[in-house]
This record gives structure tokens, sequence and C-alpha cells, in this order.
């Protein structure tokens, strides 16, 4: 202790003040972004969605026949936007359809159904091109998107699964961005919303092609909401940890997995509150998620080996069980 003392007293004094001074500027930093923090969840509203349209103003959501994008039409319809609904299966879509009018009068419904894997499907971005022509689209929701099957290493990663990841994910959330984001900036007014994952926020050992994508499009969103906001297009990007949807795989809600009704909602009434998040014009709507998220930016870091082999070591354990569940199914059969 003494050695420790002598060090102390060794510095000059000058020196101690400043490091000091340091110290303190950092643990404040720390408790004004845990504050702003607190403020976007427990307190603060996101941007009215009136800002983007009103009556007759058209919502378009892809991947929009299950999970996260089904619940997004059907808040979005609740709130007063007709709806342009592109998935893969036309026969969810049309059931959709039919559900939706029925519970909401006077609500128009369009549907589109596209194969987003699909390398040669140019057409199909054409159809859409044709649909949104002469609608006042005042939201677009990109919310189609793959994951691997079950963890995986990539030089395993079999090569139709990856380049769908890559397709849907990556090729497929730009062409219907590129189709339909003139239209908002010819009218000012407009919101983009972009699924992203913590996948691709922190990278992930074992779903590197999916996190990949992920990353990808968290630069590529933050990006495009730079270009964009002279328009007075907003360009949000949504981070999320788990949810309980078929990409998923978990099907029992939890403190830090919703299901997807109260993660859309929050999704849609959180636009824009993400000021405590260090990457611009991406926000964390979930109030578990956020906490998760802020934890990791302020203590673990992202992309730190600590993250990375926590990461691993999950999804080699959910690897494993996973091959062991379809050996198990593979001897019934």
């Amino acid at each position: 202790m003494d050695t420790i003392h002598d060090a102390i007293a060794a510095v000059p004094r000058t020196a101690q003040l400043a490091l000091g001074g340091l110290g303190a500027l950092w643990v404040g930093s720390k408790v004004l972004s845990f504050l702003r923090l607190v403020l976007s969840m427990f307190v603060l509203s996101g941007t009215n969605l009136r800002k983007y349209g009103g009556k007759g103003t058209w919502a378009v959501v892809t991947g929009a026949s299950d999970g996260l994008g089904k619940e997004f039409a059907t808040q979005l319809a609740a709130k007063g936007f007709n709806l342009l609904l592109v998935s893969r299966t036309r026969s969810k879509l049309e059931t959709f359809q039919t559900e939706l009018q029925a519970k909401h009068s006077g609500l128009q419904t369009d549907i589109l159904a596209m194969d987003f894997a699909a390398v040669d499907n140019d057409a199909d971005y054409a159809h859409l091109t044709q649909r949104i022509e002469g609608l006042d689209v005042g939201i677009l929701i990109n919310n189609v998107g793959q994951s691997h099957s079950i963890p995986v290493p990539f030089t395993l990663t079999d090569e139709s699964e990856m380049e769908s990841i890559i397709n849907i994910n990556c090729r497929g959330t730009l062409k219907v961005t590129r189709i339909v984001a003139p239209g908002m900036q010819s009218r000012r007014r407009g919101l983009i919303l972009t699924m992203g994952s913590f996948g691709g926020w922190m990278p992930t050992p074992l779903l590197a092609t999916y996190s990949g994508s992920k990353a990808f499009l968290q630069f590529w969103s933050t990006a495009l909401a730079a270009e964009l906001k002279p328009d007075n297009v907003d360009v949000q990007l949504v981070l999320s940890y788990l949810v309980t949807t078929a990409m998923s795989k978990v099907r029992r809600p939890s403190l830090l997995i919703p299901s997807p009704k109260p993660f859309v909602r929050a999704a849609l009434g959180k636009v824009g509150v993400g000021s405590w998040q260090n990457t611009a014009y991406t926000y964390t709507p979930h109030w578990s998620h956020a906490l998760m998220a802020w934890f990791v930016e302020n203590t673990v870091g992202i992309g730190s080996s600590v993250g990375l082999n926590v990461n691993r070591s999950m999804h080699v354990d959910i690897r494993n069980r996973a091959l062991r569940k379809a050996a198990r199914e593979a001897k019934k059969n």
C-alpha cells in the first residue's frame, strides 16, 4: 500500500487533477447516456405517424404474411393507413387481406406475391413499381428477412441458404427501397423503417452470413438516412433482439423476448427516439432490448473478444442441441 501511495504522490498535482477530471467526465457521460435511455424508453413519445400522411396514405410492408410483418400491417391498418402487402405466399396474403378488410371498414388493400430469394425476379420488382404508381406511399416497412435454419460455421453453410440470406436481406431491401423512396422524396414526406438485428449490431459467430447481411443494412440505412433527411424523409433502423416469430424459433414470450404485438407497438410508438445509441438514425424500441443494448455498448463493447466468445459459445450450444434433435427425429422415421 505504501508503494501505491508513494506512486500517487509522485504524480504531479496538475496531472492528478487532470486524470480526476477525465474520470469524472467519463462517469458523467455514462450517467447522462443512461438517463437519455430511461427518458427514451419510459417518458418520451416517438414521431407521430400522421407526419407521414393522413387518410388515403399507403404503407408498404414486406414479409407481411407472418410474424412481425403481419403485426406491422395489422397495427398500421388500425391507425388508418391503406396497405400494400408484399410476401412470398399468395394464399397467406389473400387470407390476411380478407381478415383486414372485414375488420376495418373502408380500408384499401393490395397484395403482391414475390419471392425475394430468387435472383432472376426482376419481373416481380417491375410489378411492385406498377402497383405503387399513383399511390401516396407514406411508410415503408422493410421487414422481409431470413436467417440460418440453425447456427452453422461459415465454411459449412449451404450455398443456397447463403445466397437466399443475401438476396432477401440485402438485395431485396435495397431494390424495394429504390422503388418506393423517390415518391417520398417528391412528396417531401415519408418514413422508411428497416428491421435490424442484434446479430448485425454485434458480430455473431455461426451466423456469419446473417450477421454480415444485417450489419450491411445498419450502415446502408444510416447512410440513406443522412441522404434523405434534406428531403424530409425519415429513415430509421429498428434494432431488435429476439422476438417470438418463426424465424427466431422461440415460441414463448419472456422479459427479454416479447411477442410481435408489444414489440411492433413500441416500434411504431418510438420512431426516432434513439439519441442514446452510438449509431445515428437507429433506435431499439423494446425496453428490455434497449437495456441490454445499453449495457453491451457501455460495458462489454460491440465487437469485443468477450462478446464474440459469449456469442460463439451460445450458438455452438444451440447448434449441438439442434443436431441432436434432428438425429432423434431421424431415428423415429
